[in-house]
């Protein structure tokens, strides 16, 4: 049997199912109803989404908005222990602390550059579409495997440890999905056609330089407001980059898609949206000012995106 995307979707669903019992187990904890259900819902997408009705998936994903949004995920109490222990912990383990880091990407291109090769009766062992997730998936198996020898630790305590930080990120931790998906519903919405309406109206597009950087631009400025590049990608490519970029003036997509989503990021950098890129770290660091990060970033993201615009327009054509 190949390992395919949805055991990657199993093993990530597992993992869930098990915190959202530890956080339902947790007496001490403020919101353990809540939370746990919250997370118990996360996890019934990876392991069962498929084969629920969308309505139901839809009605859950709803449903967890909800417990977000009236502040039903909180952190529990968790034990942690002494600097001195970690202290003298990281003096036993040394440099050796790296390899569990490290053993995660070596594993993942082993197994994408492998993929095609490992094969048993004619069958691959990986699914060849997604490789490279199901290495990553390998690569994880493997460090956590690794880091439970070399600390001598349980896998028990390696599943605390997740909970621990998991609780620290909070709701934060489900955007990333939640806001890719929201640029396909923008898409079948029709937000594309909107966009390139909208722009084809008002700018004129007849200038190439004026339509590159109305779609460098607008992407930044679509994940601002969406929060993630993969979600502001289909509206912008939609709506500006494939009918007059690649369409009208003939550009190359693949420069487009890359420089494209690169923009996209210039804006995650920008944008309080992107919490756990963002404001996650602020709360992680106690810094006073939570958009401190985003005051740093700026700077850089203003920079990047003005030099995208030049290297889509000399390298796209």
């Amino acid at each position: 049997m190949i390992l395919s995307i949805q055991h990657l979707y199993y093993l990530v669903g597992g993992i869930l199912l098990i915190m959202s019992a530890m956080t339902l187990a947790d007496k001490n904890h403020p919101k353990r109803f809540s939370s746990g259900l919250f997370w118990g819902l996360y996890a019934l997408v990876f392991l069962v989404g498929e084969k629920l009705p969308p309505t139901w998936v839809g009605a859950g994903v709803i449903l967890m908005a909800l417990i977000a949004g009236f502040g039903g995920v909180g952190a529990g109490r968790h034990i942690e222990r002494k600097a001195e222990d970690y202290l003298a912990a990281a003096k036993r383990l040394g440099n050796k602390l790296f390899l569990p880091a490290l053993t995660i990407p070596l594993v993942t291109v082993a197994a994408t550059l492998s993929a095609k090769h490992l094969l048993l009766g004619g069958v691959p062992l990986l699914d060849p579409k997604n490789s490279t997730l199901i290495g990553l998936a390998l690569g994880c198996i493997s460090a956590f495997a690794i880091t439970c020898w070399m600390t001598r630790e349980s896998p028990v305590q390696g599943m605390r440890e997740s909970r621990r930080l998991t609780d620290a990120l909070g709701w934060a931790l489900v955007l990333p999905q939640m806001l890719g998906m929201l640029g396909l519903v923008f898409s079948d919405a029709g937000v594309g056609k909107a966009v390139a309406y909208a722009t084809t109206h008002t700018i004129n597009m007849d200038i190439r330089f004026v339509a590159v950087a109305v779609y460098v631009i607008g992407m930044a400025l679509f994940t601002v407001i969406m929060g993630n590049g993969f979600a502001a990608f289909p509206v912008m490519t939609g709506g500006v980059g494939v009918p007059i970029l690649v369409g009208v003036y003939g550009g190359n997509p693949a420069v487009m898609a890359a420089i494209g989503m690169m923009s996209g990021y210039c804006g995650t950098l920008m944008t309080p949206m992107a919490a756990n890129f963002n404001i996650v770290p602020a709360a992680l660091l106690e810094l006073p000012d939570k958009n401190a990060v985003i005051r740093a970033q700026i700077p850089t993201a203003l920079c990047l995106l003005t030099a995208n615009v030049f290297l889509m327009y000399f390298l796209m054509f």
